[in-house]
C-alpha cells in the first residue's frame, strides 16, 4: 500500500527531487547558466513523463491529502510543458537583456512545482502551501528585472496585493473550518447541517476563500493587478504567469467547488461564479478595446479569458468540465505564444510595445506576423483554431445547465474582442510601418514559438485528440 501511495504521488517526489538537486547544480557546476537551462529542461521533461504514466490511475495518498492521476496528472502535464516552454523562450530574450542568471531557471521550476501542489491537493492547508510556493515565485520572477523600476514597480505592487488577498484566503479558511471542524474537501459536504449560524460562518467563509482564489485567477473586480504587472514584467514572465498562474488557480477551483456544490449554498455559490464570470468577460473585453500597448492588450485579454474559463465552473457538469480541462491547454499555447512574439520583437524592456510599433511587421518579418495572426485568431476564438472548439466546450455545457443569459454574454464579449485581436492583424498587414529596424531573431525560442503553433493547429482541426482522453471525469 505504501508502494502504491508514493506512486501515486510519483510527479510530485519527482519534482521534489528536480528542485534540490537544481539548487546543487548551482553551488557544484563551473558555468550554471547553460547547465541550469539544460537540466530545468530536462527535470521538467522528467516530471512530464512521470505524470503520464500516472494519468489512468485516479485516487488519494497521504492520508487522503492530495489526489493523483486523472485531471491532477493533467494539470501536471500543462504546468511542466509551459514551464518548458518559457524556459526555452526565456533563454535568448535574457540575453538580449544581458540579464540572464541561473536562479531564473531555478525559480520558475519553483513555480511550477508549487501549481503541481496547488493542483493535487485535497485539504484546504495543502492548497494554501501551494499557493504561496507559487506565488513568492511569481513575485520573484515580475521584478526579475531589478534595475527596471517598471519591473520594480510590478513586482512591489503584485507582492502588496497578494499579501493582501492571502489574508481573504486564510480567514476564508478559518471560518470554513470553524463551521465544518475540518479542513478536507470531503467534509465540507457532511458536515454542515441544519444549523443556520453554521451555514452563515461557511457561507462567509466561502466568500473570502473566493476573494483570494479569485485574485489568482485575476478575475473581476479582484483582477485590478493584473495590467499593471503584466505589462511591467519581463514578456515572457507575463506568458507564464497569465496561463499556467491561471490553470493552476483553476485546478484548485475544481475539486472544492464540486464540494461546495454539494453543500446547502450550492445555488447561491454557482450564481456567485456565474456574476464573476458575466462581469470578468464584460470588463477585461471592453477594457482591452482602450488599450494601445500590446502587453496591456493581452493582460486586460488574459482577465476575460478567466471569464471563459470559470464558465465551466458554473455549468458543474462534465462537460464544463470537460471545457476548462480543453481550454486550458489551449490558452496555454496560444497565450505563450504571443508573449513570445512580444518578447522577441521588445526592445531594452519597454520599446516596440505600442499597437503602431507592429504596423507593416508582415514585410518586416512576415514569419513573426504570421505566428502573431494565428495566436490571435485563436484568442478570438476564430475556426479551425482551438480556441474556437474550446469556447464551442464552454458555451455547450452552460446551456446544458440551463444558463442562457451567461451564453449570451460571452457570445457578446467574444465580438467584442474581435476588435483589438484583428486590430493588430490589420497593423501587422495593412498598415505601413515606419523605417525602423525591428529585432526579428528569435533563437531558439522558435521552438517555443513552432510547438505552440503546431498544438493551436492541431488541437483546433482534430480535438478529439485531447477531447477523448478525459475518461477520468465524473459522468
Amino acid at each position: 500500500m505504501e508502494q502504491y501511495n508514493f506512486f501515486g504521488a510519483l510527479p510530485f517526489v519527482v519534482m521534489w527531487f528536480v528542485v534540490q538537486l537544481g539548487i546543487l547544480l548551482e553551488v557544484l557546476v563551473k558555468n550554471p547558466k547553460r547547465a541550469t537551462f539544460l537540466y530545468s529542461c530536462i527535470g521538467l521533461g522528467l516530471v512530464a513523463i512521470s505524470a503520464i504514466i500516472v494519468y489512468p490511475q485516479s485516487g488519494t495518498t497521504f492520508q487522503g491529502m492530495i489526489n493523483f492521476g486523472g485531471y491532477v496528472s493533467f494539470f501536471d502535464i500543462l504546468f511542466t510543458v509551459s514551464g518548458i516552454l518559457t524556459i526555452i523562450a526565456a533563454r535568448p530574450y535574457l540575453n538580449n537583456a544581458e540579464f540572464e542568471h541561473d536562479e531564473f531557471y531555478s525559480v520558475v521550476i519553483l513555480a511550477v512545482s508549487g501549481m503541481m501542489l496547488i493542483a493535487r491537493a485535497n485539504n484546504l492547508l495543502v492548497l494554501f502551501i501551494g499557493i504561496e510556493v507559487m506565488s513568492v515565485s511569481f513575485y520573484i520572477l515580475s521584478g526579475y528585472f531589478r534595475s527596471n523600476i517598471r519591473s520594480i514597480e510590478s513586482a512591489l505592487k503584485y507582492f502588496l496585493l497578494g499579501a493582501f488577498a492571502t489574508g481573504f484566503l486564510l480567514y476564508g479558511i478559518a471560518l470554513m473550518y470553524g463551521a465544518t471542524g475540518s479542513i478536507e474537501y470531503a467534509s465540507l459536504t457532511t458536515a454542515i447541517t441544519a444549523d443556520s449560524a453554521l451555514q452563515l460562518y461557511f457561507f462567509l467563509g466561502v466568500a473570502l476563500f473566493l476573494v483570494g482564489l479569485c485574485f489568482k485567477l485575476a478575475v473581476f473586480p479582484f483582477h485590478q493587478w493584473a495590467p499593471d504587472v503584466y505589462q511591467g514584467a519581463p514578456s515572457v514572465v507575463t506568458g507564464f504567469m497569465s496561463t499556467a498562474g491561471k490553470a493552476a488557480a483553476l485546478s484548485a477551483f475544481i475539486p472544492f467547488s464540486l464540494a461546495v456544490f454539494q453543500t446547502p449554498i450550492a445555488q447561491k455559490y454557482q450564481l456567485i461564479l456565474a456574476i464573476l464570470s458575466a462581469g470578468t468577460m464584460i470588463i477585461g473585453n471592453v477594457s482591452a478595446v482602450a488599450q494601445t500597448n500590446v502587453k496591456r492588450m493581452l493582460a486586460f485579454s488574459s482577465v476575460a479569458h478567466a471569464g471563459y474559463l470559470m464558465m465551466g465552473l458554473v455549468s458543474s457538469n462534465t462537460a464544463g468540465l470537460q471545457g476548462i480541462l480543453y481550454y486550458s491547454a489551449s490558452y496555454i499555447l496560444m497565450q505563450i505564444g504571443a508573449f513570445v512574439v512580444v518578447s522577441v520583437i521588445e526592445k531594452n524592456n519597454s520599446e516596440n510595445l505600442e499597437f503602431s510599433d507592429y504596423a507593416g511587421l508582415s514585410k518586416k518579418s512576415p514569419y513573426l506576423a504570421g505566428l502573431m495572426s494565428v495566436f490571435m485568431l485563436s484568442l478570438a476564438g476564430i475556426p479551425p483554431f482551438a480556441g474556437f472548439f474550446g469556447k464551442y466546450l464552454l458555451f455547450t455545457s452552460l446551456l446544458d445547465s440551463g444558463f442562457l443569459w451567461l451564453v449570451i454574454v460571452g457570445v457578446v464579449s467574444s465580438v467584442i474582442s474581435l476588435y483589438f485581436y484583428l486590430g493588430l492583424i490589420v497593423q501587422m498587414y495593412f498598415k505601413d510601418g515606419n523605417d525602423t529596424e525591428l529585432p526579428t531573431e528569435t533563437g531558439i525560442a522558435s521552438i517555443t514559438l513552432i510547438v505552440a503553433t503546431i498544438g493551436v493547429v492541431l488541437l483546433g482541426v482534430l480535438p478529439s485528440l485531447l477531447v477523448n482522453t478525459f475518461t477520468f471525469l465524473p459522468k
